[in-house]
């Protein structure tokens, strides 16, 4: 009988050909073999993560309890399992959920090839799990529409994360974020029958070094203000608070697994709507960084909530490094592709680095053009300090308007700004990705008191392996 079945087993094998990807079904569709790409390019991540959540898509057998093995090396366990984690999302409201009486389940093993192939560390499974649970968090974030997932259900979120880690987040809400000068977020959001918000969740460490910030943009739903959106481009707006949700999933899985410097989670909440109080066209507003912006286009709002979140970080928080991420600019996908962030910052450094924490997570990251002196032209305005959409759409949107968020910071700002824009890979389909989530785990990995984070950081390895060393280790089939 065993022979049998390993004669079945390698015949399975030799019927694979991976072009992307191959698989073969095995006992009557009762379990499924499948190849991952024999090789990536450079601009892929070797785990061939987005291949992954594909296949287990599509090629994974019904039933209620179900067992995927992952046979990789080690290095890609990281980003195969936050891959996995995206292929089985959280929310649903289909009637036949509800009316289910045995709960699914899934069970992942990981089986190692290659050097460090030893049994996977209890430390490591307990990093996997923070990590895709918070993937899925975000995800089912997006996914919630919402008329449920408004402002005061996402601080409700918030809130539930800051009780489960001890920590009482900082909340400034509604007219107070008139009176203490947030006129961005408080126009974008004031004629939305649930008020805007600027939320704070603080990890402050003895010891630390270094403060860092992570600015998430939360709106829940993106009419577009009286600058409305047409029946074809509103539908999916729910999932405008993408970076928000990323930012919260990343924090909790981040301080779980110990964090060594102040790591501050800067949430920006609004819905832009449509009602009497809706900021016009024309109308000027005095942000955080005290400078004033006449409003040409109420669909750019996101980079009005962001400004003033990048101000208070630096104002207040005093952030040595300020991290946005939004689901920005819909140019953001013609630039860098639907699978691709878009990274835009002052750093050298710091664009290398999100580039090789994108391979390693699985969450791809592609530069942006950063070049101020040639593009925040665009912004000029005759009664303000600036406008808040650009003169000329065709002289690269997305940059702009994440040189829009860094102005408020100041051009010549001494510490680090990174701003991400994921408006893309935030979504596959009709189904949110959690992306942005493994990306800070693994760009911030060096903070961590977690090996594998610290493994999946970009400085995570003294000496840097050559493009050819990689091209040759991303060649070995990995199977699921």
């Amino acid at each position: 009988m065993r022979a049998s079945l390993e004669t079945l087993w390698q015949a399975a094998l030799s019927t694979l050909n991976p072009n992307p990807t191959d698989s073969c079904p095995l006992y009557l569709n009762y379990a499924t073999v499948a190849a991952l790409p024999c090789r990536v390019s450079r601009h892929n991540s070797p785990s061939a993560a987005h291949f992954i959540t594909r296949l287990v898509r599509t090629c994974l057998p019904p039933g209620a309890h179900r067992c995927i093995v992952m046979v990789c090396e080690q290095p890609e366990v990281f980003a195969s399992a936050c891959a996995l984690a995206r292929a089985f999302p959280l929310f649903t409201h289909r009637s036949g959920a509800s009316r289910r009486l045995e709960k699914k389940t899934v069970t992942v093993e990981f089986f190692l090839v290659g050097q460090d192939n030893g049994p996977v560390e209890v430390s490591t499974l307990q990093c996997l799990a923070n990590a895709t649970d918070g993937v899925r968090l975000a995800a089912r974030i997006v996914d919630t529409p919402c008329n449920e997932m408004n402002t005061d259900t996402f601080l409700e979120e918030i809130n539930k994360v800051g009780k489960e880690l001890g920590i009482i987040p900082t909340i400034i809400r509604d007219e107070e974020l008139k009176t203490r000068g947030f006129g961005g977020i408080y126009g974008v959001g004031k004629a939305a029958l649930h008020p805007p918000a600027l939320a704070v969740l603080s990890h402050t460490p003895d010891g630390a070094t270094q403060t860092i910030a992570w600015v998430g943009k939360g709106i829940v739903y993106d009419t577009g203000g009286l600058s409305i959106k047409g029946k074809t481009t509103m539908p999916g707006m729910k999932r405008d608070c993408g970076g928000a949700a990323a930012v919260l999933g990343a924090f909790r899985a981040a301080i779980k697994q110990g964090f060594r410097d102040n790591l501050h989670a800067v949430f920006c909440l609004a819905e832009n709507s449509v009602g009497p109080n809706a900021t016009r066209p024309d109308d000027i507003h005095l942000l955080y960084s005290g400078k004033t912006v006449e409003i040409n286009n109420t669909d750019a709002e996101g980079r009005l909530v962001l400004a003033d979140g990048v101000s208070y970080a630096c104002k207040d928080l005093g952030a040595d490094i300020i991290l946005d991420m939004a689901t920005l600019t819909g140019a953001q996908g013609i630039a860098t592709g639907k699978y691709h962030a878009a990274v835009l910052t002052n750093s050298a450094e710091w664009e290398a680095a999100c580039v090789k924490a994108g391979r390693k997570c699985g969450d791809l990251v592609h530069p942006l053009v950063y070049c101020p002196e040639l593009h925040f032209s665009e912004f000029t305005s005759a009664v303000a300090d600036m406008k808040n959409s650009v003169a000329d759409r065709d002289n690269s949107p997305s940059s702009c308007a994440g040189l829009f968020i860094a102005s408020h910071i100041g051009f010549d700002w001494p510490g680090v700004w990174v701003h991400l824009d994921i408006a893309a890979p935030v979504h596959a389909g009709e189904r949110a990705t959690g992306f942005g989530v493994a990306l800070l785990l693994a760009l911030f990995g060096r903070a961590s008191e977690d090996p594998l984070l610290n493994l999946v950081s970009p400085l995570g390895c003294e000496v840097d392996v050559e493009e050819g060393d990689v091209g040759r280790d991303s060649k070995r089939r990995r199977l699921v």
